[in-house]
């Protein structure tokens, strides 16, 4: 059996796990029961019918949270000639050619997000098995692939998010800061569900939202009334 911290304990007994909260209330209530000395994320636990082990039922794309994420996201760009100078100025954070894919290779991965412009696709690829076990590597499905890098860096700084589901179906998503208003937690929450439904694969059959939790960093799960979010 499963043992809980005595703070943990406390705050669980106040969520009512025999009942699906409306996004709002349970964002609300995740706010209320808070109560470690840092500012937690709210995460969103997504369980989908899809099975990604076939090509048709993967899920992977991009959406801006209207709200951003309260993170700052730390961009360095690939790229060459005027590109170097369009992302310094876009206010990307690490910015390079051959330069910076030597650091990288040496282990330096001091940034959230890597941008790279196509034409140097061909000499990242090596940087593969250290970037991809980190879900960093450069892709054009996330938008991270692109000669219109300051409106990527722009993008992914106000509060572009990657998704994609796991082995397993399942999408973990952290959608905000805690001391965001609720409404605006609640807001970016509709966005994701919209986003979600909007790219729907090919390939999945039967129902599509299987369950969704609300949680914050260190705080309980929260069954969500999908239906009613997606109203």
């Amino acid at each position: 059996m499963r043992k809980y911290s005595r703070r943990f304990s406390e705050i669980l007994q106040q969520v009512d796990r025999s009942k699906f909260y409306t996004s709002l209330d349970a964002v609300k209530l995740l706010q209320k029961l808070s109560n470690v000395n840092f500012i937690e994320t709210l995460e969103a636990h997504i369980i989908l019918g899809l099975d990604p082990k076939y090509a048709d039922q993967q899920l992977r794309t991009t959406v801006i949270l209207p709200k951003g994420t309260g993170k700052i996201v730390k961009v360095a760009v690939i790229a060459k000639g005027e590109k170097l100078s369009e992302a310094s100025s876009a206010g990307a954070d690490l910015v390079g050619s051959e330069d910076l894919i030597e650091e990288i290779l040496k282990g330096n991965l001091n940034f959230d997000k890597l941008i790279a412009t196509p034409d140097m696709m061909l000499l990242i690829a090596k940087l593969g098995r250290i970037l991809g076990p980190r879900g960093l590597m450069p892709s054009p499905k996330s938008g991270t692939v692109t000669f219109d890098v300051k409106s990527a860096i722009n993008e992914f700084k106000a509060g572009k998010l990657e998704y994609k589901v796991d082995r397993t179906g399942i999408l973990h998503i952290g959608i905000g800061k805690l001391n965001f208003s609720a409404e605006d937690l609640n807001l970016n929450l509709k966005t994701l569900q919209e986003s979600i439904d909007k790219n729907r694969p090919s390939g999945a059959k039967g129902k599509y939202w299987k369950s969704l939790y609300l949680s914050s960093t260190m705080g309980p799960s929260v069954p969500i009334n999908i239906s009613v979010l997606r109203d």
